[in-house]
């Protein structure tokens, strides 16, 4: 059984880790949190992340309609809103706390292979490993809910620049896009890891301890 736990259980878990990392990672720099359809002749379609916003506009080339892709950088010239603002915030610690728990259960994972006599070192790496992952999906949690309420349910305060093509005031449709399941199904596999983690810290064991023979003295 230790066996298997060693070669099977705790690279699945590092290997989890990696997973969840990488959709931290895509999360962040998705320019889909926000998918807004207009009524506009130059642009249908305007896909906003939390850095910037992606757009295809039509100009007019010698007579010729011509679709060009724009990127616009959300910066102090656009009205930010609190979920938009926040969620960078809470998405840069995720990432953080993602990327130190991957640390922690990497070397957690080197020195088990090892054998090596070190429960206590090995404890306080999957306890690490399961707070910042717990933490991490509370974070990512919140900016993805927080963002979905506010863009459908609520009156979100996100403007654009004077000088962008379009209002708001023009918008006709808002897309569901995948940030949102992505989101919170990034926070459920990392609250199942910082779970394995817990389990994993209950199971080990202290090392056995030699009591020493006494001779006694004739």
């Amino acid at each position: 059984a230790d066996c298997v736990t060693l070669y099977f259980f705790k690279p699945i878990r590092v290997v989890l880790n990696y997973l969840v990392w990488m959709f931290g990672l895509g999360l962040v720099h998705s320019r889909s949190w926000r998918v807004w359809e207009f009524d506009s002749d130059l642009i249908s379609v305007v896909f906003i992340g939390l850095w910037d916003a992606f757009y295809r506009q039509k100009f007019n080339v010698s007579g010729i309609m011509v679709e060009l892709p724009m990127y616009s950088m959300i910066n102090s010239s656009w009205v930010i809103s609190n979920e938009i603002s926040y969620g960078q915030g809470l998405m840069l610690l995720a990432n953080f706390m993602m990327s130190a728990a991957l640390i922690f259960s990497s070397v957690a994972l080197f020195v088990s292979r090892l054998k090596a006599p070190y429960p206590d070192f090995l404890r306080l790496c999957y306890q690490a490993s399961a707070l910042l992952l717990f933490l991490s999906g509370a974070c990512t949690t919140i900016a993805v809910s927080w963002n979905f309420t506010m863009d459908f349910y609520g009156q979100t305060t996100l403007d654009f620049p004077i000088t962008f093509p379009v209002e708001r005031e023009m918008v006709t449709n808002k897309r569901l896009s995948y940030v949102f399941p992505l989101g919170i199904t990034t926070s459920i596999l990392l609250l199942v890891s910082a779970l394995l983690f817990s389990c994993e810290t209950c199971s080990i064991k202290p090392p056995k301890r030699v009591t020493p023979l006494i001779k006694s003295k004739c």
